[in-house]
């Protein structure tokens, strides 16, 4: 299983991102009925680790004979996809990030 990312996913879901807006002085508030930025990236997080692990309990089930071919491609590549765009999402965050530490004040 992959027992290190479970806690990001976590993290991100209890709205730490809510505190770091705060910080740099964006009070607004989600719209009525909306999700904030952090529940929907920790929510993203955690369907990836549930893909992972899909997928790993799957290549394991064909390893021992008990599982269907076609379901194990399917979800290897499922995950793949979900890891590229969780990859793809992180790197976008942190070249945001650090664009912004370089602004002049």
């Amino acid at each position: 299983m992959i027992p290190a990312l479970g806690p990001i996913g976590a993290k991100l879901a209890q709205g730490i991102g809510e505190g770091v807006g705060a910080l740099l002085g964006n009070t607004a508030q989600p719209a009525q009925g909306g999700a904030s930025f952090a529940s929907m990236i920790g929510e993203a997080a955690t369907r990836t680790v549930d893909n992972l692990q899909q997928a790993e309990q799957l290549s394991a089930k064909a390893l021992q004979g008990d599982g269907d071919m076609r379901a194990v491609v399917d979800a290897v590549m499922s995950a793949e996809q979900s890891l590229q765009a969780a990859v793809a999402i992180r790197d976008k965050i942190v070249t945001a990030y650090l664009e912004i530490n370089r602004m002049a004040i």
